[in-house]
């Protein structure tokens, strides 16, 4: 008879567990490079509708402010100039940042497949409960992560993009941004913003193995908003809006988080009791 405690599969030696990985990043890799190479092929459509759409007035995010700005009669949201070039300085910029955004969005299009197979490596050494508990992760850290994408991409990067287009210390200095800046800003913007979104399954896991608690959480919430902050410093370009931008949603994302653990440590204690009962 199976013991409950155990793990589900045989065990593996070390060097099995090493075989084991390396497929299953050969595979990640191969999924990447798939899909870096169908957006390196695709150069027109990337550039000209992905990657400069968020410098274009005519983009998804500019057209719906000027929509709400009609609604609420205020033209203050419409915006009809973005005061700024896009320039190639270096002999090879054009080039590497044609590589660089076509493996960024290999990454981001390949990214629940490389977590599920992160997922298929470490579940066969869980146990039953554990496998039950974590039943429909690859799902929500697959949402999760799109979500914060298009956030990034749709929310984050058109705004930070106006912001910096329009900001002047001085009439003399012209706005003539380097590609290299461009994508890596919006690369940075676009990724970041999709782990961020991750927040609701960390604080998950660590609240089933009983680290993260509801009354934690709540006591520390001042110094989260201070943690917030700080990685919206880091991974967004250095202005405030950008800080700021990203700072709500992360706090909101804190606030779920704490209904999240309440909700796991109230299954856990009804599971105790459940079997408690079972040994009187």
């Amino acid at each position: 008879m199976k013991q409950l405690d155990q793990p589900e599969e045989k065990e593996m030696s070390f060097l099995d567990h090493l075989e084991e990985l390396r497929w299953h990043l050969i595979r990640s890799v191969i999924a990447v490079l798939v899909f870096s190479v169908a957006a390196f092929i695709s150069v027109d459509y990337i550039f000209n509708v992905i990657i400069f759409g968020p410098a274009k007035l005519d983009f998804w995010t500019f057209k719906m402010l000027c929509k709400v700005g009609e609604l609420i009669d205020s033209s203050a949201l419409c915006i009809t100039e973005l005061d700024f070039k896009i320039q190639s300085r270096k002999m090879t910029g054009q080039f590497t940042m044609h590589i660089t955004s076509s493996f960024v969005i290999g990454i981001i299009i390949a990214f629940p497949y490389i977590f599920w197979e992160f997922w298929r490596f470490i579940s066969p050494g869980l146990y039953s409960k554990e496998r039950s508990a974590s039943r429909g992760s690859v799902l929500a850290v697959s949402f999760l992560f799109m979500t914060g994408v298009l956030f990034g991409y749709y929310i984050m990067a058109p705004l930070a993009v106006n912001f910096l287009a329009g900001y002047h210390v001085s009439d003399i200095v012209q706005n003539e941004f380097d590609i290299t800046s461009y994508v890596s800003t919006l690369s940075t913007l676009v990724l970041g913003s999709g782990l961020l979104f991750q927040l609701p399954i960390v604080v998950y896991f660590l609240s089933k193995v009983g680290i993260v608690t509801p009354n934690l959480m709540k006591a520390y919430r001042k110094h989260a908003i201070v943690v917030i902050l700080v990685l919206g410093a880091m991974l967004t370009p250095p202005d405030p809006l950008s800080q700021v931008l990203i700072a709500f949603p992360l706090f909101g994302l804190y606030q779920f988080s704490i209904l999240i653990s309440g909700w796991v440590l109230r299954k856990r204690r009804k599971q105790e009791l459940k079997e408690e009962a079972q040994y009187k």
